[in-house]
C-alpha cells in the first residue's frame, strides 16, 4: 500500500494561502507588494 503525505497541501494553504495572508497586516503587505510587482498569482 502506498504511503500518503497527509496534510501537506493543507499545511501549505494554512501558512501561505490567501486567507492566511489576509489574516495579518504583514501578510496584507505581502499581497500588496506582489500586486504592484504584477504577479500572475498573488498567493497560493
Amino acid at each position: 500500500m502506498k504511503q500518503t503525505l497527509g496534510g501537506t497541501t493543507r499545511k501549505r494553504k494554512k501558512t501561505s494561502g490567501f486567507r492566511a495572508r489576509m489574516a495579518s497586516p504583514t501578510g496584507r503587505r505581502v499581497l500588496k507588494r506582489r500586486r504592484t510587482r504584477g504577479r500572475k498569482a498573488i498567493s497560493l
